[in-house]
């Protein structure tokens, strides 16, 4: 877990017990400093507030059940709909009642009764080696085809990317047709799940495998790296799906804090990020595609073509999120 900037939470413990005057937001973050540092900076730089940011990848919902009343946390990215229903579930955030992010956020992309707000929409892509030639059409299905065998990489099961689509699956397909595509996604896997989604393009650079899932702004972002543009550059992006439902989309999204000591500022902070401005470095810098639907892709992830998305309510994904992860554990995906 990282600490950043000028935040003390301990010592914030104490001074939150109590209404806090402070002109500051403080933030639970699950998405990675590189993609949101720059929002928080220009927020800051507009506003006069200050952000202060804990990042970590899990365990951010059990703190702030542990710190309870006294939890300086005001506002929690992150970055799938399991964790923002999560919060919901577990009474640890509040509603908010704002026009500017009722009219910024289609309805699709919040909770009616204001509880969680989605940011940014996440394509679940299949990357494809062009060692081989673009294929004219792919599907999740093709995932399980035995002509796969042994050419296929991915990260864990159990990361929320993975887990979001198999959910999706369940949503669409059962649990009976999903155990069925697991196994066979499993059979032909060039070897154990592991590492991230740039690890996974890495891998297919490398001849490990010929196929890879991964979310698409880590391509553009790999595209921008020059240590990682050959493994980018090794690689098809293809939009799964689209000769059937479309490919599957999850966000990222944010909830105030049930406790928020500092929920004014903290609104402001939402609402600057479902802005024009906010959403519209998303696009440039994060390479994500906007929720706000006034505010257009980058020219870079514009380049890949317009794509069908799964029309499933997002709050399916986390509805048949349990049932995901069962599903996993019974045909004993990561192991």
């Amino acid at each position: 877990m990282k600490l950043t900037k000028s935040l003390l939470l301990t010592a914030c413990i104490a001074a939150t017990a109590s209404v806090s005057a402070a002109n500051e937001v403080n933030v639970y973050s699950y998405r990675q400093p590189f993609l949101i540092e720059p929002l928080f900076e220009e927020f800051s730089r507009e506003t006069g507030i200050p952000v202060n940011v804990v990042f970590a990848d899990k365990g951010l919902t059990e703190r702030l059940q542990r710190e309870g009343r006294l939890s300086p946390a005001d506002v929690v990215l992150t970055t799938d709909i399991s964790r923002l229903m999560e919060l919901v579930e577990k009474d640890l955030s509040q509603s908010v009642d704002s026009e500017a992010l009722d009219n910024t956020i289609p309805d699709q992309f919040r909770d009616p009764d204001g509880q969680w707000f989605a940011l940014t929409k996440r394509v679940r892509n299949i990357y494809t080696t062009r060692r081989e030639g673009k294929p004219e059409s792919i599907s999740y299905d093709d995932l399980a085809d035995p002509k796969f065998k042994g050419k296929i990489c991915t990260r864990s099961g159990k990361n929320a990317y993975n887990v979001g689509l198999v959910a999706s699956y369940v949503a669409n397909y059962g649990e009976e047709r999903t155990k069925e595509w697991l196994e066979g996604f499993k059979t032909n896997l060039a070897r154990r799940p592991q590492g991230n989604d740039r690890a996974q393009v890495r891998a297919v650079s490398e001849g490990v495998c010929d196929l890879a899932l991964g979310n698409s702004y880590y391509y553009g972002a790999m595209l921008n790296d020059a240590e990682q543009r050959e493994w980018a550059e090794s690689v098809h992006i293809n939009f799964p799906n689209q000769q059937g439902k479309g490919s599957h989309v999850n966000v990222s999204g944010m909830v105030l804090a049930k406790h928020a000591p500092n929920k004014e500022s903290a609104v402001k902070l939402m609402e600057f990020l479902a802005s024009d401005k906010a959403q519209a470095t998303y696009a440039e810098v994060n390479m994500e595609y906007p929720v706000n639907p006034a505010v257009p892709v980058s020219e870079l992830v514009a380049s890949w073509g317009e794509f069908k998305a799964d029309d499933l309510p997002i709050s399916k994904l986390a509805e048949n999120y349990s049932t995901a992860l069962r599903l996993l554990d019974e045909v004993r995906f990561d192991l």
